[in-house]
């Protein structure tokens, strides 16, 4: 055994990356765990929730925290308050325990599902490389930290998306329907199931939160406090803990007309890219639902009156794109882009205070931005070059693309093959012409 493992012989790249990644991945994982997330923080997102839980076991108000003070407020509606119940049911310290351990094992199997709709499994070299990431991300590290949900939530996220690519409509409407409940941070992902008419997801997941808050407000002593009360401050514009463009702007105070226009710019660009997505790789299923997922979120992020930084990890699914050979993400602005959102590093300079602080400050607001701007820049690009050699009909995917790396191990998750839209055939019948490349042939 120490002869293999000292003097291992030949071994495939492959081999080799997995041999580097899999330590590096476990200790950066029970450094996360043990050293930052299970002290805890002095930002406890877990707190007012459970303070929430107990006084609703016990029909006492919940919303009556104030909010005027930048402390970490319960904003949860009466149905989300119903479903997370049962943490109540722990006394604080065991709660945030088994809160902390259920989204830690939430993020792992989300990425376990990830690789498997990407056709990886956990022997791939990708498997070491996308835990490491996501035990070294900001997201996971403060999401834990801090006693959040966005755990339960990221792994809601893959599992919906999994279950829409199967044509699962039931199970994915409810997978949504329960995270809109809580919190609508995903609610902008029903834009998918609607474009690809799958409408009972999109049934489901409107009428599950309106049921859950229909079943708790009998239970509940303040029910409508929360739709006079937290609910309007919910959709208010704060300049503390927030990334978006608005709570940059109220931060730094910026003019209102150069927030409107940036907004309105950023916009722009999103529909532009969702359209050219739809318009070219909706029979890319894969690689159609998890960019427009990108970016959907990323534009919810920074277009809208909150945007926190540990919400990147609901673009794990877009990262994850940059293995197939389609990706928008090959390419070094993305990753820079990339970087300024999902690093936990910090840039509070000792010896330049303000500038460091500025950075420190903006950097999850420019990252997202510039992922939104790569994006739609890569997409225009290829459309243009397309158009100019006249290969629309046939897709705007670059004539030569390097392949899908790491070769998948296993078939994606995908039920129709890559077919580019075809233009109508103008052969006469009975010709004997071959086909257009990618066209399916029925036999008679």
């Amino acid at each position: 055994m120490l002869r293999k493992l000292f003097d291992p012989g030949d071994l495939t790249a492959s081999q080799v990356v997995k041999l580097v990644m899999w330590p590096l991945a476990l200790v950066t994982a029970a450094d996360m765990v043990f050293y930052k997330a299970l002290p805890g923080h002095h930002t406890n997102d877990f707190k007012p929730v459970y303070t929430a839980l107990d006084a609703f076991l016990h029909h006492a108000p919940v919303y009556t925290a104030n909010l005027s003070s930048v402390d970490p407020h319960y904003l949860y509606p009466p149905g989300g308050t119903l479903l997370l119940a049962p943490m109540g049911l722990f006394d604080e310290a065991t709660g945030r325990t088994v809160f902390l351990l259920l989204n830690l094992f939430a993020a792992i199997l989300a990425v376990h599902l990830l690789l498997r709709m990407f056709g990886y499994t956990s022997r791939s070299p990708l498997a070491p490389v996308a835990y490491f990431a996501l035990f070294l991300s900001e997201a996971l590290v403060n999401t834990l930290t801090f006693g959040n949900v966005n755990g339960i939530f990221f792994l809601a996220e893959v599992g919906f998306l999994a279950l829409l690519l199967q044509r699962r409509n039931v199970p994915a409407g409810i997978v949504l329907g329960l995270t809109i409940a809580i919190k609508p941070i995903l609610a902008p992902l029903l834009l998918l199931p609607a474009v690809r008419r799958q409408w009972s997801t999109v049934t489901i997941s409107l009428a599950l939160p309106i049921a859950a808050t229909a079943i708790a407000w009998p239970l509940a002593a303040d029910p409508d406090r929360y739709f006079v009360h937290n609910l309007p401050y919910s959709l208010q514009v704060r300049d503390y803990y927030n990334s978006s463009i608005s709570g940059f702007a109220a931060y730094y105070d910026v003019h209102p007309v150069a927030t409107l226009l940036v907004r309105g710019l950023l916009a722009i660009t999103v529909a532009i890219s969702l359209w050219l997505l739809w318009r070219y790789y909706r029979h890319q299923e894969l690689f159609f639902v998890t960019t427009a997922t990108g970016v959907l979120l990323t534009g919810e992020f920074t277009l809208s009156s909150l945007g926190q930084q540990y919400y990147s990890m609901f673009l794990f699914p877009f990262l994850f794109t940059v293995v197939v050979k389609s990706s928008v993400l090959r390419n070094w602005p993305a990753w820079l882009a990339i970087f300024g959102f999902a690093s936990y590093e910090t840039w509070l300079l000792f010896r330049w205070p303000a500038f460091g602080r500025n950075l420190e400050y903006s950097r999850a607001t420019f990252g997202w931005a510039l992922l939104l701007i790569v994006v739609c820049c890569v997409l225009t690009d290829r459309y243009l070059a397309a158009r100019r050699e006249q290969r629309l009909a046939h897709g705007i995917d670059p004539a030569h693309l390097a392949p899908d790396f790491p070769t998948p191990d296993r078939r994606p998750i995908d039920i129709r093959p890559a077919v580019p839209p075809q233009p109508r055939s103008t052969q006469p019948k009975g010709s004997d012409q071959n086909p257009i490349p990618g066209q399916v042939v029925e036999a008679k």
